[in-house]
């Protein structure tokens, strides 16, 4: 496949082109999931196909196929060059890209066990154990589990001498439990909600989550939310649970210094950002503590790689620093805005779609308290656990997370249950109220495996590391 590829590429030189690239990716996927006794859902995929993109008079054109022939690969590179002398009718701008040393060279996530060799009687089993614990009370109505992994061959080659393979190996699993009495309906769900946690890694990454020894817990604070008050409005000191905090990361850090929404040259979904241009080494994001990082290298993050889909290699560059809004995510073409180089962020879904800036790691570095300290200096305040909901305006700014279950913190630990809490807040407010963040024995890296962006929309695979941590007066109340 690198042959024909560095074929096309010699052809796109021939035809004058100011850049090109040629991109093969072969995706397998395997999906399954079970509701309470019954197996639901059980998909396997292969799609494979090409991309190419050209940078013609100064303009953009892209052209995909999935005919993986020598014939077919010349014919969309004539088609993706005729596109970009038509884009070009329009330019307003030349496109300029950042320079970067043509890669050569491979990666591969590590792991232990392929889960695509994983038998699936084993995989179908599992589900049903946890299923039949969890509706072992009659309050619980829905159980439902679940396990995906997903595997990508990708060859990158391009007119600037870049020869890239990766092999991207990527597992999850995650459950709920839905407890019904009356009208109220309530839920609990492990390791977290919207389908579970996912990193990079084989099947031992689902071992290592220990499912079945959790739903038992599971089970029961789902029944215990029912009869739980709502929670009392007012403004509270808060601990986050990891994993809520994971989301807090992505929709208010994430998705607003994604550099191509603060160009206006992408606000689907997401909306724009509030982290405009003249903000950058000015904004005070966040109190001191607080620093954040965009790292394609951590260890399982489901946003991990060798390289993006331009061949930038895979960076570690702070966001946040010390609490001042640092940098942007970047591509070839948005990084010389700000007089910078990418660091590696384009990612495209897939085969027949163009690359966008996604997010990678975008990681919270874990501070120096423990969490039964951090607990036992909380009196009185509240622990929110797992996303239920959220809310956030188009500019990233307003907000308003719901989540499964609060508690109140008495004694160092856990008091009264809450049910439908909520808190909400205003971004930089927010995080410059964070006074404590738990160490690296709690931190962890969450798979968010369903982020959105761009028309046609792509889902892309992200990760956010985050341990528990305290912000100080936050709005609280009840989702109603």
């Amino acid at each position: 496949m690198k042959d024909k590829l560095k074929t096309v590429v010699d052809y796109l030189k021939s035809k004058g082109v100011d850049y090109g690239d040629i991109r093969y990716v072969r995706i397998e996927t395997e999906s399954i999931r079970v509701t309470d006794l019954t197996v639901d859902t059980l998909t396997k995929d292969i799609d494979q196909g090409f991309g190419i993109r050209v940078i013609v008079d100064g303009a953009w054109g892209f052209a995909s196929s999935s005919i993986c022939t020598a014939a077919e690969m010349r014919k969309i590179a004539n088609r993706a060059i005729n596109i970009g002398k038509a884009s070009a009718l329009t330019k307003k701008e030349d496109v300029r890209l950042a320079e970067v040393e043509p890669q050569i060279g491979s990666y591969a996530t590590p792991f232990v066990t392929d889960p695509f060799a994983v038998r699936l009687k084993p995989k179908i089993n599992l589900l049903l154990k946890i299923n039949k614990i969890l509706t072992k009370n009659s309050k619980i109505k829905v159980a439902e589990s679940s396990l995906a992994f997903f595997k990508t061959h990708q060859v990158f080659c391009s007119t600037e001498g870049a020869e890239i393979e990766q092999d991207i190996l990527q597992s999850g699993a995650g459950y709920t439990a839905t407890a019904v009495e009356g009208s109220d309906v309530q839920k609990r769900s492990y390791p977290n909600s919207h389908g579970g946690d996912f990193g990079t890694g084989g099947f031992e990454f689902v071992e290592q989550m220990n499912l079945l020894d959790h739903a038992e817990r599971v089970r029961e604070e789902a029944v215990a939310l029912l009869a739980a008050p709502p929670l009392p409005a007012g403004r509270r000191d808060i601990i986050i649970g990891p994993s809520q905090l994971a989301l807090q990361v992505h929709e208010s850090c994430g998705h607003p210094t994604e550099l191509d929404r603060v160009l206006g040259t992408e606000i689907s979904l997401a909306g724009g950002s509030f982290m405009q241009l003249e903000k950058l080494n000015k904004l005070q994001y966040g109190s001191k503590i607080v620093n954040i990082v965009a790292d394609a290298t951590s260890p399982n993050g489901l946003g991990t790689f060798g390289y993006d889909d331009e061949g930038v290699p895979a960076a570690r560059d702070f966001i946040i620093r010390d609490g001042l809004f640092v940098g942007y995510l970047t591509s070839r073409e948005t990084a010389p805005v700000i007089g910078r180089k990418s660091n590696g962020t384009m990612r495209a879904d897939g085969w027949n779609r163009i690359p966008l800036i996604r997010m990678t790691n975008i990681n919270l570095e874990p501070g120096d308290v423990s969490y039964d300290d951090l607990l036992a200096d909380t009196e009185g305040g509240l622990l929110f656990e797992t996303n239920k909901s959220w809310s956030i305006d188009d500019q990233r700014l307003n907000f308003m997370f719901g989540v499964e279950a609060a508690w109140e913190i008495r004694g160092g630990g856990k008091g009264t249950m809450y049910k439908n809490p909520l808190y909400t807040g205003i971004t930089p407010e927010f995080w410059n109220s964070c006074d404590a963040i738990c160490n690296k024995e709690h931190w962890h890296v969450w798979g968010v495996a369903n982020c959105g962006k761009g028309e046609p929309m792509q889902t892309a695979r992200v990760a956010h590391g985050t341990s528990p941590s305290r912000f100080r007066n936050i709005e609280v109340g009840v989702m109603q």
